[in-house]
């Protein structure tokens, strides 16, 4: 090979060195440190988690956050926020042609607590909402919305009215789910043979605003499943154009009144705006209520799980929380609690069936 070969023949290999060499680099894929290492995480409402990436090898690559799925940011960092109490997954994507680069991580977020201390009532402090169904009591003194703050820290009394009637109530505290202990005890007055069921619900603040803005539970009780229990129940009450009774449909095609001793009396809630209005929640079965005897009419309490149920008060377990779906679900403790009428009962002469509340209490601060 004479000089002038070996110089073209030495050109051409650096020439080919070179190109493989950028050709290597290019095909390289991104390599990328996490800042956060931890994992999972830890964290609690509005507590800002700041997610960062660092470009170890220095190679171009197209950037991807998605928190549960969803696509949150397209650079090298997502500010995490959570609203809420719950899990959440996050997935950071790093890619370019030669391949890519994935990292999860997953978050728990605490639902927020507000701890007892030496000056929590036992009982519920604010009526966030009252709303009864029509009923003799509704207008008049306990079925008023001044009636419904006597019961804020301490006893007092309010009527719900017939079914769907509700009252939504908070603690200043979070009251704790003690294991194998009731937590919670409902001030009504039931008497041996004459009791007027309500359903109680339960709700966690979870995004910590203090307000009932987040998911009810539905304590189950003895009546769970059995015949005449519904769920997703509603009913629609007519405003009637004079007082007495208030007609009702409910979604299951049936119609009925609420019976007002009195023809001059005005059972619908006067505050509602319009003629009609839709109370939704769950049926309890009227099997125990016997009317038989028009002057006689009892109606027996149910085993367990409901307010103005039983002599003395109930005693309520938030172990019993269920779902929308019927299944099981823990919680650590709740900030409020919603009554509601269970049973729709015409019980002639003596009107609708109507769960009255005296006081709902904290177990473990009563004394």
């Amino acid at each position: 090979m004479n000089i002038k070969h070996y110089l073209l023949f030495a050109l051409l290999s650096i020439s080919i060195l070179s190109a493989c060499t950028k050709d290597e680099d290019a095909e390289q894929a991104p390599v990328v440190d996490m800042v956060i290492k931890n994992n999972p995480i830890n964290s609690k409402v509005n507590e800002q988690i700041a997610f960062t990436t660092i470009n170890v090898n220095n190679k171009a690559y197209d950037e991807e956050w998605k928190l549960d799925g969803e696509v949150k940011s397209t650079s090298s960092f997502y500010n995490f926020t959570p609203v809420k109490a719950g899990i959440y997954n996050i997935e950071y994507t790093a890619t370019n042609n030669s391949g890519a680069f994935t990292y999860k991580y997953v978050v728990n977020v605490g639902v927020p607590t507000v701890p007892s201390n030496p000056g929590s009532n036992q009982y519920v402090t604010k009526v966030f909402e009252y709303l009864p169904a029509p009923g003799q009591y509704t207008n008049k003194t306990i079925g008023t919305l001044e009636g419904a703050k006597s019961i804020e820290g301490k006893q007092g009394i309010v009527s719900l009215g017939a079914w769907g009637g509700y009252i939504v109530l908070g603690f200043d505290h979070t009251v704790i789910n003690e294991n194998q202990k009731d937590d919670i005890i409902i001030y009504g007055n039931a008497q041996s043979n004459w009791a007027e069921p309500g359903v109680v619900w339960v709700m966690q603040d979870e995004n910590g605003n203090g307000k009932p803005d987040d998911t009810w539970y539905e304590l189950k009780g003895s009546e769970f499943d059995k015949e005449g229990y519904i769920r997703d129940y509603e009913v629609t009450y007519t405003k009637p154009t004079t007082g007495g009774s208030v007609s009702w449909k409910d979604n299951k095609g049936k119609t009925g009144v609420v019976t007002i001793a009195g023809a001059t009396l005005q059972a619908f809630p006067s505050w509602v705006e319009g003629t009609e209005y839709t109370l939704k929640g769950t049926l309890l079965p009227s099997s125990g209520i016997k009317a038989e005897t028009p002057t006689f009419i009892t109606s027996a309490p149910f085993a367990f799980g409901y307010a103005d149920n039983k002599v003395g008060g109930d005693n309520i377990d938030i172990a019993n929380a269920i779902d929308k779906d019927g299944k099981t679900v823990h919680l650590t403790g709740i900030d409020f609690i919603k009554i509601q009428t269970g049973i729709q009962a015409d019980l002639g002469w003596l009107g609708e069936l109507s769960t009255e509340v005296l006081g709902v209490a904290d177990l473990n601060l009563a004394k």
